[in-house]
């Protein structure tokens, strides 16, 4: 296909003057005279045979003509600078979007991005984060790193590590956690997989009580209630270890219960790019050493 010549210059100009409503001001972003800027808009009108603005005592109007066009320029340049940011050292910088579960992105993943950015730098990486409920397509993701048994719809997962499940709370409600059973007294915080607590208690060998504490969408936010005193946390220990190593919060018993582990997924129905396969190689290698414990342990 060869396109017919186009008038760039003249373009950029009424793409400005059409966001700005006023040539003096397209004149300024594009370094020019005003008068520049105004013989370009005209010269576009003359090749189109269309007025595209009102000359207004005071700025400028678009006719129905310039409003027709203004939107496919603002477009069309927008995606233009957008590949031109990509560009970086003479490389292009490949954009990366992940979402991934607030717990996972908190306790682990964060503190090891610099060692991904070192390793490949010219991958733009956009994190979000999620309470692990996550629609890949919808919001655009390259992948998504999640809790569970790595059965989702449509979806290729790949397992990382599982994150066994223990008791944790502050030093004052630790000191009275003798035995399992002291855990009776207590509240007990809950997350929306109703069948944590039970496992726990069966695998400490223990009659699990009626739970009735609170529930929340994540083990992040349920150990900061911990951290308040608002009750005791079954939360993955792996992931908190900074609070853990501060004191600020303990792990009373050694007893675990896996109900799950972290995948990393995408759509069956991507095509892997190539800082997608970087990130791919590198979280898994990141990686093995805990699921090495987890399988040792």
């Amino acid at each position: 296909m060869v396109r017919p010549h186009l008038p760039l210059n003249a373009l950029k100009a009424f793409e400005a003057s059409a966001r700005h409503l006023s040539f003096t001001r397209a004149a300024i972003e594009l370094a020019v005279t005003q008068a520049a800027v105004s013989h370009q808009v005209k010269s576009l009108e003359e090749r189109l045979g269309s007025t595209l603005f009102r000359r207004l005592p005071r700025g400028l109007a678009l006719t129905d003509e310039g409003q027709a066009l203004l939107p496919a320029l603002r477009d069309s340049f927008d995606r233009i600078a957008a590949v031109l940011e990509q560009f970086e050292g003479g490389h292009v910088r490949e954009v990366l979007n992940i979402g991934v579960v607030g717990t996972f992105a908190v306790g682990w993943l964060i503190e090891r991005l610099p060692e991904f950015k070192l390793a490949h730098p010219f991958v733009d990486l956009r994190l979000s984060t999620n309470n692990n409920r996550v629609d890949i397509a919808a919001e655009g993701l390259d992948f998504a790193i999640r809790f569970g048994d790595g059965a989702w719809h449509s979806t290729e997962a790949e397992r990382l590590f599982a994150a066994p499940l223990s008791v944790l709370c502050i030093p004052e409600i630790a000191e009275r956690l003798a035995e399992p059973q002291d855990l009776h007294g207590e509240t007990l915080l809950r997350s929306y997989r109703a069948d944590e607590w039970p496992s726990w208690f069966a695998a400490a060998d223990v009659a699990a009580p009626t739970v009735k504490g609170p529930v929340f969408d994540s083990s992040r936010t349920m150990v900061e209630a911990a951290l308040l005193g608002a009750g005791v946390a079954l939360a993955p220990p792996l992931m908190f270890r900074r609070q853990l190593g501060a004191g600020t919060i303990q792990q009373p018993f050694q007893t675990t219960v896996t109900n799950g582990s972290y995948w990393l997924t995408w759509l069956k129905s991507s095509t892997p790019t190539p800082a997608m396969r970087s990130f791919q190689a590198w979280i898994l290698a990141a990686s093995l050493p805990f699921a090495d414990a987890a399988a040792a342990g």
